[in-house]
């Protein structure tokens, strides 16, 4: 195994993060404030979610857990540290998290991630080929049957794998053979994304203008749509991930990103706190809106957490629940004010 640098932070992981966050809220928005497309453009925009959002964000996430939980068992076996045993420790916490935030959000992912963190753990000391071959299998398998609820596995293994070929240390040598699989993941999202339009959902169901068959056909039209999507997130969630790190070569595109790296670095606290400001929206303000208006929600949440993000970070070292999470792994309270003294991070 090649050494790892114990302190230097991947700066593409924390873009990927932010950008996956744009994406997710974008699809818990409407199970929390209860919409359901109401007018055409309402299911236009629905029709947009499913098309390039549902999966899409989710498999980002899931993929870069993956990334994360080999980095964190890396370094933590580097530095001579307990890594199975913090690595569980940290497990628990985000088990106990996301138990929490169930109770708020039904379609939260962290208890999901916990639970196959934790089966994937012993893949940590098995061959990278072998876990790139299993995480493939397992997830065309998951992705055919459009199983969004067990996908997350192979994207975690997938992950882990990613982490063992060092492909996010390694971006710069790898330009050319990184800009190939994007265009191949793109061909093949643009191929799908055709054969989903196919689907395309042109009207609202008015049950009391069509027949039996017509709603039948309707429904079932519907549902390959959603199916399919799922079945192609993993090649447009890939074309996104190669598209993100072929931007961030050049450095007006990573200015431009800037904001996603703040951001990203305070993940959890920013995943948490969507479904805090949406619900406190939807409890407080009692809004009566239509699907496509809750768009300007969710860029005023943006707006909101992209600038705290940078300002907090400005101040201190971690996020909130980034901090809490430390506790809970470590069992020790690190410092939370920067410093000029901080020069040694964990991970």
């Amino acid at each position: 195994m090649q050494p790892i640098d114990l302190n230097k932070r991947i700066d593409t992981l924390d873009y990927l993060r932010g950008f996956a966050l744009l994406g997710i809220i974008l699809v818990n928005i409407p199970t929390l404030m209860w919409f359901e497309p109401s007018t055409t453009v309402d299911l236009t925009y629905y029709s947009f979610l499913t098309l390039f959002v549902e999966g899409k964000f989710f498999s980002i996430f899931s993929f870069l857990f993956g990334v994360g939980f080999y980095i964190f068992i890396s370094r933590a076996k580097a530095k001579n540290e307990k890594a199975y045993f913090l690595f569980f420790r940290r497990i628990i916490f985000l088990f106990l998290l996301g138990l929490v935030h169930f109770y708020f959000q039904p379609g939260e992912a962290l208890t999901i991630y916990s639970i196959f963190g934790l089966i994937a753990l012993p893949f940590y000391k098995v061959r990278k080929e072998i876990n790139l071959t299993i995480g493939l299998i397992l997830l065309a398998v998951t992705a055919y049957y459009g199983n969004k609820l067990a996908m997350p596995f192979p994207l975690i293994l997938l992950g882990l794998t990613a982490g063992q070929y060092r492909i996010f240390e390694k971006i710069n040598e790898n330009r050319k053979s990184l800009f190939a699989f994007t265009i191949i993941m793109f061909c093949i999202s643009i191929g799908g994304l055709l054969y989903q339009w196919h689907y395309f959902p042109d009207s609202i169901l008015n049950y009391n203008n069509m027949s039996e068959s017509e709603i039948k056909e309707y429904e079932t039209n519907s549902l390959k749509f959603a199916v399919i999507g799922m079945q192609i997130s993993p090649f447009v969630s890939a074309f996104y991930v190669g598209l993100v790190m072929l931007l961030l070569q050049h450095p007006l595109c990573q200015f431009l990103l800037s904001p996603l790296k703040d951001y990203g670095r305070m993940a959890l606290t920013n995943y948490l706190g969507q479904t805090a400001l949406i619900l406190i929206i939807a409890n407080v303000f009692h809004l009566k809106i239509q699907l496509i208006q809750s768009l300007w929600i969710c860029i005023g949440i943006y707006i909101f957490q992209l600038l705290i993000s940078k300002l907090w970070l400005k101040f201190f070292r971690f996020g909130p629940i980034e901090w809490l999470l430390r506790m809970g792994t470590y069992w020790t309270v690190p410092t939370m004010l920067k410093t000029s003294t901080n020069s040694k991070k964990r991970s």
